[in-house]
């Protein structure tokens, strides 16, 4: 299975168009503090999960996908702090929000349904 037909990289990429977009609104000296950090934690998720895919050893890719989870965790955080800032809305952290912690459970399980086979 190619990396691009899981529903984990496509969410994960979706999730990555609308950070892009929710931060697009952030005032203009964030563009180079929190704006961009939100970004390249989002970015960070699919493209973990696709070099993970592509290094064709379980371990490499367990450990790519735990990066990408991280990335999540950070992404969470970093959102949070935009709430608390008054750049987002309450309604637009939680639909993202929302969205990490689907993609944090897809993450998860991918990465037992790796450990499982590799036994």
């Amino acid at each position: 299975m190619d990396y691009r037909e899981l529903i984990v990289w496509q969410k994960a990429m979706d999730l990555v168009t609308e950070i892009y977009q929710t931060t697009s609104s952030f005032p203009s000296e964030e563009r180079f503090g929190l704006s961009s950090q939100i970004r390249r934690a989002a970015v960070s998720v699919p493209s973990n999960i696709a070099e993970g895919h592509g290094r064709k050893a379980t371990g490499a890719y367990l450990n790519h996908l735990s990066i990408a989870y991280g990335s999540l965790m950070e992404m969470e955080t970093q959102l949070q702090i935009a709430l608390r800032l008054e750049f987002i809305s309450s309604t637009t952290t939680s639909a993202l929000l929302n969205k990490t912690t689907e993609i944090g459970k897809m993450l998860n399980g991918l990465k037992k349904s790796l450990a499982t086979k590799d036994k």
